[in-house]
């Protein structure tokens, strides 16, 4: 099942996606500027192979809700989100927050 839903914070409207798979949800929260995902999200491969698309997403280990990927720290972030001051221990809220 796949479940999309808004989310306001400070005035701004996100989307929330939950895709329930067997054993595993995968979860992003997104803007028209980046994203926040679950652990599935691969930073390396977007820092790397896929620098020249300028991603910026962060990634949180450990999630099972879109409430707790809002609020668990990221544990990873891409070097386009370093540069809009997002960083790895930032809550998934406060990297959205510099996504607006």
């Amino acid at each position: 099942m796949i479940e999309v839903s808004p989310i306001e914070l400070e005035g701004h409207t996100f989307l929330s996606i939950t895709v329930r798979l067997p054993k595993t949800n995968l979860l992003v929260v997104t803007s028209d500027k980046g994203y926040i995902m679950c652990g599935a999200l691969d930073v390396a491969l977007l820092n790397e192979k896929l620098k020249d698309r300028k991603v910026i997403a962060g990634r949180a280990v450990g999630v099972k809700t879109i409430e707790e990927l809002l609020e668990a720290p990221l544990e990873s972030v891409t070097i386009e989100a370093e540069n809009l001051g997002i960083t790895a221990g930032m809550t998934g809220k406060a990297a959205l927050e510099k996504m607006i």
